[in-house]
């Protein structure tokens, strides 16, 4: 009987590329942001809200991370008839709002990364930057 598991994570020096690169291109459309990095299981890797971002954001940031952590999707997949059930169901814990990437490495599905304060395409912009900056599969 096997009783331990080989699964790939996210390094914490990976974690730190891909806010820096988050902050980066948030910086660069001049629109500050939440950013929400979690594993696989949807426990926070990272929390950061860049001065100016909305601090509401925070909650639709890790919101957004957990959901794609969790389903393996882009939040905004989650389909429009059961948004409102599950986000009631969850206390918040996950949403429809668009800018939740999951983050996959070698097909392996290592996390979550949640963006908020912009407009939907600015957040899904500012996942997919962290996303390139390790080599993670892109989402579209």
């Amino acid at each position: 009987m096997q009783i331990t598991e080989n699964q790939p994570c996210l390094t914490d020096a990976a974690v730190m590329a891909m806010i820096e690169a988050a902050c980066r291109q948030a910086s660069q459309m001049g629109q500050p942001q939440c950013i929400v990095i979690v594993d696989a299981t949807a426990v926070e890797l990272a929390v950061l809200r860049m001065r100016g971002a909305r601090v509401l954001s925070l909650a639709s940031a890790r919101a957004k991370a957990r959901t794609a952590a969790s389903t393996g999707h882009p939040s905004a997949n989650l389909p429009e008839a059961v948004r409102l059930a599950i986000g009631l169901a969850t206390d918040g814990a996950m949403t429809g709002l668009p800018g939740g990437l999951p983050i996959r490495v070698g097909g392996a599905l290592v996390g979550g990364i949640g963006v908020g304060s912009g407009s939907g395409d600015q957040d899904i912009a500012v996942a997919r930057a962290a996303l390139a900056a390790i080599g993670a599969e892109p989402v579209s």
